[in-house]
């Protein structure tokens, strides 16, 4: 790396151990959620063995939203020098747990001590999904989005956070950074996911390429693309594993992304046929490994933090 090169912290999505009960449960009925085995004070510690820089968490992970968990929150992420950010969504199609307002998840930034609130949009497309970019069934709830971010820009101001708006699985690239756009705020950008957009039916590069230039916050992920007698399947994969040119990904942010500052991977790791306590030992390698290709081919993060 040059002098001019970013120098990116490195974070962990809690998603990443979503098999552990962290994160969200994704995927499933409400009904269901994985058992948790690992806790967010536990997770910190693993995180500074890890030589992490910061968490990126949910409501999931808080446990509770009453005052005093998240002072407790806040006081353990200081005592262990990370950073947190925090993921929330509008009307999660899987698990309600992650769901917030704006103003709520403002609120709850600032008292557990994150400096970045990060949206799922949850927005309801249209059939059949090709061609669905700026439909209006669409724009209308775009609009609505948009209205409740814009209320709430004085109190984003008064907490002195950053909004990140992700293309969550329902999202185009170009519909992401409209909402950006009209919000026009300097505090207010993307969170590019790595992989997200091939559920909307969207090439991950030019989406990437489209949302760099807005994005204070990523999740970088990687997926393999399986195809079998059953169908086409997108697997997750430890970072540098998968079908994602990670390098070129990386470039793409280092030259367009000039806000971004930390660099979050996440890890989809699938359970599969292994009994839940063999894929847990699997999820944690997983990471494991994501994080060494981070470092130690991307460059990202410092060791001996």
């Amino acid at each position: 790396m040059t002098e001019t090169t970013p120098r990116y912290q490195l974070g962990m999505h809690t998603y990443s151990l979503h098999l552990s009960g962290l994160g969200e449960s994704w995927g499933f009925d409400h009904a269901h959620a994985f058992e948790r085995s690992i806790d967010l004070l536990q997770l910190m510690d693993l995180a500074v063995e890890w030589q992490l820089d910061g968490l990126h968490i949910t409501n999931v992970d808080l446990e509770s939203l009453d005052e005093a968990r998240l002072a407790q929150v806040k006081a353990a992420a200081e005592e262990h020098g990370l950073y947190l950010e925090y993921n929330v969504s509008f009307d999660a199609p899987s698990d309600p747990r992650v769901n917030s307002t704006v103003v709520d998840a403002l609120r709850n930034a600032k008292a557990m001590g994150a400096d970045l609130v990060k949206f799922s949009l949850d927005i309801d497309r249209p059939r059949p999904l090709y061609g669905t970019c700026f439909h209006p069934d669409v724009m209308r709830q775009l609009e609505n989005r948009l209205a409740e971010f814009k209320a709430n820009l004085d109190l984003l101001d008064e907490l002195d956070l950053q909004i990140a708006i992700e293309n969550h699985c329902d999202t185009y690239a170009d519909e992401v950074v409209w909402l950006v756009r009209q919000l026009d705020h300097p505090a207010v950008g993307t969170c590019v996911d790595t992989i997200n957009s091939f559920v909307v039916l969207e090439g991950p590069e030019g989406c990437i390429e489209k949302m760099a230039p807005y994005a204070n916050c990523v999740h970088f992920c990687d997926n393999k693309l399986v195809v079998d007698p059953n169908g086409t399947h997108w697997i997750g994969a430890p970072i540098g594993q998968g079908d994602i040119d990670c390098v070129k990904v990386l470039n793409t942010l280092r030259e367009r992304a000039t806000r971004l500052r930390r660099v979050t991977f996440e890890v989809e790791f699938e359970q599969g046929s292994d009994p839940i306590e063999i894929a847990r030992k699997k999820e944690i390698r997983a990471c494991e490994e994501s994080i060494s290709y981070l470092r130690d081919v991307l460059g990202v993060g410092v060791r001996n933090r």
